[in-house]
């Protein structure tokens, strides 16, 4: 910053294994605690990021005062949420009950926290959806209660250089005045694929763990989808199947469109998003490009864009297991989105707070 005098500062709730703590930091804000309610998570976000402290806390029990105390002295205060998307999914939107979901409310907490606190800037990462649901427009009305400055943009990440094709919602909000998510940095041509991120990862097989990172390991496979795997092409579906590999459900009208399950990536373009159950060959197109087996837990990480050498397993407490690993990565902030947003703050704050 211009002005060596005045300091910035960041708490992430919702904090996972720490995505966007680790992309916030790395574009130049400090953030000095995460809360969220998993304490498996714990190791990842603290031995990756050791200048943030872990909170194992639910929202639901945070208060504004308690923030402030975090903070201390720090000139600028960032609040930033990214609150479970699941309730909001298009999987969940037929769901007449998932404003049911314990979930579904924290937005509403985070609203509370924004407040009591009043932070100078917010910013809030979810899947697209959330912008219909009452939960979102409440969350849009204290931040205009409280005069922020609001915009939101609907991000496809491979604009931003990410090698998946997600589409997330992003939402930043400003006392200082307008703020926006910086342009896009990469052109389609230029879109970083599945080969530049995970080729030169060793080989292994379904049901192997590297000797050199025991995060990259992949889920073993049954002898039936043993035989659909090696039937599978890159970019494929299960059509390319012998008709005896089948399941029921493909052979029903309902099920001859659903074709983006039991099939292999491409080497030469972005992963399709990376979901909770990435490592599970039948729960989307997560087949390796060549080997015969699914997405090892690391090759999953690397397209969420955690460092190479990001630790998720504590070597002292054993093992996690690959369910609850999965879901660590899967629910993570893609960290060069999180990057992004940082450095679209600082940028702002250059602009209103430094001149």
């Amino acid at each position: 910053m211009n002005d060596k005098n005045w300091t910035v500062s960041a708490i992430d709730l919702f904090c996972g294994v720490g995505g966007m703590t680790r992309g916030l930091i790395r574009a130049g804000i400090e953030v000095i605690a995460g809360f969220d309610t998993d304490e498996t998570c714990r190791y990842a976000y603290e031995a990756n990021n050791e200048s943030s402290k872990f909170h194992s806390k639910d929202v639901k029990d945070l208060s504004g005062i308690e923030l402030k105390k975090i903070f201390g002295e720090s000139n600028v205060r960032i609040l930033v949420g990214c609150a479970p998307c699941q309730p909001f999914s298009s999987h969940t939107q037929k769901n007449k009950n998932r404003e049911k979901d314990e979930k579904w409310g924290l937005l509403d907490q985070f609203g509370r926290l924004v407040g009591e606190l009043k932070p100078d800037i917010v910013s809030m990462e979810n899947v697209p959806q959330i912008e219909k649901s009452s939960v979102f427009k409440r969350f849009i009305s204290v931040l205009e209660e409280n005069e922020y400055q609001i915009s939101t943009k609907i991000v496809f990440c491979p604009n931003y250089g990410i090698p998946q094709t997600r589409t997330r919602l992003v939402l930043l909000a400003s006392k200082y005045g307008p703020i926006e998510l910086l342009p896009r940095t990469t052109s389609k041509n230029e879109y970083k694929t599945v080969g530049e991120t995970i080729r030169d990862l060793e080989p292994i097989e379904a049901g192997q763990v590297s000797q050199k990172d025991p995060l990259h390991r992949a889920c073993g496979l049954s002898e039936i989808n043993m035989k659909r795997m090696k039937q599978s092409k890159p970019g494929g579906t299960w059509r390319d199947w012998d008709e005896s590999l089948l399941l029921s459900c493909h052979k029903k009208d309902t099920g001859k469109s659903y074709c983006s399950v039991y099939g292999r990536m491409k080497w030469d373009e972005p992963s399709p998003t990376i979901t909770t159950q990435f490592y599970n060959y039948g729960t989307g197109r997560f087949g390796h490009p060549e080997q015969n087996r699914a997405l090892s837990l690391r090759e999953g990480a690397l397209l969420q864009t955690f460092p190479r050498d990001y630790k998720f397993i504590d070597p002292q407490n054993g093992e996690i297991s690959i369910k609850k690993l999965g879901i660590h990565i899967g629910n993570a902030v893609p960290v060069d989105l999180a990057y992004i947003i940082g450095k679209s703050i600082l940028e702002h704050l250059e602009w209103y707070y430094a001149r």
